[in-house]
């Protein structure tokens, strides 16, 4: 395998993560580090740390991971597709539609690969659900639903819960289902004071008429990560913090009435809990991002992907101002 020359820029509470993995990912060297704020948690002992892009860019990268915030990503990403770099960008893409949009211009013109990190995607439990829902576990999907709650980030000031956590939502049911959003509802609080939304309450549509919803907070004073869905066979259930994958089976209703025969309910099948080999998902990202630039494989998650998540994401805003529902 080649050996990549690769950078980060940002290594705060994600930079940093993707500082150690880059340097214990073979065939990637990691060989320039970036932050202006200095290495505040150690993340790359014995590099020069650097200020800005250009930095990174005299290095002479095949590849770089975005982790500076939000607000950022657009200048930082633009700047490393002029110069050629492969990118994998912290999700979300940008801080708007209109800034992924020419971010997304921009690599696509160079002709140069990039992908954005939305790790849930290759969370085991995730991967595994829609493994098995590919293989027709459930049968026809009626309905994904999530629950995502968080204590209150202080890091976080450029963008709401919306941008920041439900993304990982929205981007992680239209993977399983296999389908777009069409229509998005949406309700939003702001108990912290802030300028940005610290609660939503999200109910929408797929293409393919799934029903969708997400319960996303910041202001929990547990941490859940719960994606359910719900179809023919049953529902399964990923925990992607505790990382585990649980089936509740649909039983038949034994009855002589004839009109409930066609109803059957999940509390009189079986529950299995699968057994799911566990691995590292920043890890795995990575793997694929490196794997991609490599021409091996790319099942990384596009720009393009990344450019729809944010689209939802701020028909879920909109929908929320006007209180009316948003149609894409």
């Amino acid at each position: 395998m080649a050996t990549l020359r690769a950078g980060v820029i940002g290594i705060g509470a994600m930079g940093r993560h993707h500082a150690r993995v880059l340097r214990e990912l073979d065939g990637v060297e990691l060989v320039a580090v970036a932050d202006p704020g200095g290495d505040r948690f150690g993340a790359a002992p014995g590099y020069e740390i650097g200020s800005s892009v250009d930095d990174l860019i005299a290095a002479k990268l095949d590849m770089a991971v975005v982790a500076v915030p939000t607000a950022f990503h657009e200048e930082v990403a633009v700047a490393l597709a002029g110069a050629g770099v492969a990118t994998m960008i912290e999700k979300p893409v940008a801080v708007s539609v209109a800034a992924a949009e020419k971010v997304r211009d921009a690599f696509r013109s160079a002709g140069v690969f990039a992908c954005v990190g939305h790790v849930e995607r290759f969370n085991p439990a995730i991967a595994e659900m829609r493994k098995r829902i590919q293989a027709g576990a459930l049968g026809e999907i009626y309905q994904v639903s999530t629950d995502r709650h968080n204590p209150f980030p202080n890091r976080i000031a450029d963008v709401g819960v919306v941008k920041d956590l439900a993304t990982h939502d929205i981007n992680t049911a239209q993977w399983i289902a296999g389908s777009d959003y069409v229509s998005v509802a949406a309700h939003t609080a702001y108990r912290a004071g802030r300028e940005h939304e610290d609660m939503v309450s999200v109910n929408a549509m797929l293409a393919n008429k799934v029903l969708v919803n997400h319960l996303v907070d910041w202001l929990s004073p547990r941490k859940v990560r719960r994606t359910v869905v719900t179809g023919v066979a049953g529902a399964l259930v990923a925990d992607t913090a505790e990382v585990s994958l649980t089936f509740w089976a649909n039983g038949s209703m034994d009855t002589d009435w004839e009109s409930l025969r066609q109803f059957r309910g999940v509390t009189e099948g079986d529950m299995t809990r699968y057994a799911i080999k566990s691995f590292e998902p920043l890890k795995a990202e990575n793997e694929a991002f490196r794997d991609a630039v490599l021409g091996i494989r790319n099942d990384a998650v596009s720009l393009e992907d990344g450019v729809k998540t944010l689209v939802v994401a701020e028909a879920a805003l909109e929908s929320a101002r006007t209180s009316q529902t948003v149609h894409l």
